[in-house]
């Protein structure tokens, strides 16, 4: 996180900050989610390298906003653990993942109640909606919540959690099925265009 933080300042020297982006944090991540996927790496190492990679952006963002720039976000994603779930490790490594790949996070929560994540899509204005469940006992929550969203606003909904296949996401109306982190960044690159 040190070398990662320091080696952004120096870029920021003589690099436009959404340069950094684009020609140096997304394609090492995409490395990173390539080893991942071949299983030439693993979990401990993907968290390490979007540790890595969130300290590049903190100091991005700060510059941004030393320098009057607004921060950039390449659309607005809302995260939550279905209700009646109160697991979210799951979540919180999607979440990292995305922020690091630029998108903005509206993190609910777990155990989080369909109304409120139809509520919050509509205000905010969210495209893509990111689902989780761990528990078997909580699929129908999943699939509730699936259902309000789908008769109350027009957005994406990708699910994903230990318990969940692409079988089910399919059998509830999701749009996607994002059995890892860096599937749901590929899924977001789909919804969003970049």
């Amino acid at each position: 996180k040190e070398d990662s933080r320091r080696l952004c300042e120096q870029l920021l020297q003589d690099h436009e900050p959404l340069t950094i982006v684009n020609e140096y944090l997304i394609p090492a991540l995409d490395k990173v989610g390539s080893l991942f996927e071949a299983k030439k790496l693993y979990l401990p190492q993907l968290m390490n390298a979007a540790g890595a990679a969130q300290s590049a952006f903190d100091v991005i963002k700060a510059y941004m906003s030393k320098n009057g720039q607004k921060s950039i976000s390449k659309g607005r994603i809302i995260l939550a653990t279905v209700q009646g779930d109160v697991h979210d490790i799951g979540k919180n490594i999607v979440k990292t993942v995305l922020e690091n790949y630029g998108y903005e996070i509206i993190d609910l929560g777990k155990d989080v109640a369909p109304e409120v994540i139809v509520k919050t899509a509509i205000e905010k204005e969210v495209l893509l909606v990111g689902l989780s469940a761990l528990m078997t006992t909580t699929l129908q929550a999943m699939a509730d919540t699936v259902s309000l969203l789908r008769a109350n606003h027009p957005c994406k909904i990708m699910v994903g959690g230990a318990v969940v296949s692409a079988e089910y996401a399919q059998s509830i109306g999701a749009d996607h099925y994002a059995k890892d982190a860096k599937e749901s960044a590929d899924i977001a690159k789909e919804v969003f265009g970049s």
